[in-house]
């Protein structure tokens, strides 16, 4: 399994996209800020993930996303996968 996210930076709302075979880990790296491009964005929140079944596929859905360079589409994105979080 595989993951394509996207982080948020508290610090200037930046957005951060990228994928991973293992999200709490990959997480951890963020947070603690040992991954060299987000650790001057701090404090970092997973505003978005989505699972997919190989790396070919997780890497053609974070370029698909990157390359739409639009706030708007990130923020849709986002809204719709938070609306699939339903509270019972």
């Amino acid at each position: 399994m595989f993951y394509v996210y996207i982080l948020q930076s508290m610090k200037d709302f930046s957005f951060y996209i990228g994928q991973c075979n293992d999200l709490d880990k990959r997480m951890s790296k963020h947070f603690d800020g040992m991954s060299k491009y987000t650790s001057g964005k701090r404090p970092l929140r997973l505003v978005y993930f989505e699972k997919v079944d190989s790396r070919s596929e997780a890497l053609k859905r974070e370029k698909y996303i990157k390359s739409q360079k639009s706030r708007k589409f990130i923020a849709l994105l986002i809204i719709k996968w938070k609306a699939n979080w339903v509270v019972e």
